[in-house]
């Protein structure tokens, strides 16, 4: 159940947020990769699709001895995944929930990540140092208020000449009815300054439920977010729509494999399910 158009303070909403998000880690730890990740040579779905488009912009194609911030790291499966291609790793989240998890996984692999509990929106105040790879996948700016914030701290954690990598849900999809028995806008597109509630005790992923059924999300369409990193001074390389997705976001998707979802039929040509931004820092 949702409801739109509603005016809620940031604070109120992020800790409302940070709420659900702690509940879901024990559903997550059921559902993810996690014991696949006891093979040294196994990454997670989402690094696995993302690490090659991100190459494509790295000095030797490579992660190895770079730094790296991963921003919305949940528990942490990803950031180990990187962590694993040579990076010196630190992973960021506003969950203690999930980041104890993730500092259980990282150790239990015998990796070496730093993690930092903070709001993203203020991450340039909590997380030291500076980064060649600033790195945010995937399920994350819908749960922002404030892109314009966001994109700042992005840059600020960028060292020059490094690269910021965004691989996000699209927007055009979130706009859909996800129950309906075709492709159905359904829910607003673009941004107005304020929220959509909703009610809901299941997530994305696993057979659980949580305690804390409400969240809130802000739409921000392709144009908001492009125009946030051209705004913090970011320079775009690269924009991408993809037709595949790492969870299925209507039970009308089909699996196509390697944990990946999409549209059946010629509905798959028809809407976008992601889009990829590269960008860095002059």
């Amino acid at each position: 159940m949702s409801t739109d158009h509603v005016s809620v303070d940031w604070e109120q909403a992020r800790d409302t947020n940070r709420a659900n998000w702690d509940d879901r880690v024990p559903i997550h730890e059921g559902a993810y990769e996690i014991d696949a990740l006891d093979d040294p040579a196994h990454r997670s779905g989402v690094v696995r699709a993302d690490l090659p488009v991100l190459a494509r912009w790295l000095p030797g194609g490579s992660l190895d001895g770079l730094d790296l911030c991963h921003l919305q790291c949940h528990i942490g499966t990803d950031t180990v995944s990187l962590a694993r291609e040579g990076a010196r790793v630190t992973g960021v989240d506003f969950s203690p929930a999930a980041l104890a998890s993730a500092r259980a996984l990282a150790d239990r692999l015998g990796l070496d990540v730093t993690w930092v509990e903070t709001d993203v929106l203020d991450a340039r105040a909590a997380v030291p140092g500076d980064f060649d790879v600033v790195y945010t996948s995937i399920g994350t700016i819908c749960w922002l208020d404030d892109l314009e914030r966001w994109a700042a701290q992005v840059a600020a954690l960028l060292r020059p000449g490094g690269v910021f990598f965004i691989r996000d849900g699209h927007p055009a999809l979130y706009a859909l009815d996800e129950a309906a028995d075709e492709l159905v806008a359904r829910h607003r597109y673009f941004a107005d300054g304020t929220a959509q509630q909703w009610d809901d005790s299941g997530t994305y992923a696993g057979d659980g439920t949580v305690a804390n059924t409400r969240t809130y999300e802000w739409p921000h369409p392709l144009s908001e977010i492009v125009d946030a990193l051209l705004g913090a001074g970011l320079r775009l390389r690269l924009l991408d729509e993809g037709r595949t997705l790492p969870w299925r976001f209507s039970q009308r998707m089909e699996d196509t494999g390697d944990g990946e979802f999409a549209w059946p039929g010629s509905d798959r040509d028809r809407v976008p399910t992601t889009f990829t931004v590269v960008a860095t820092k002059d």
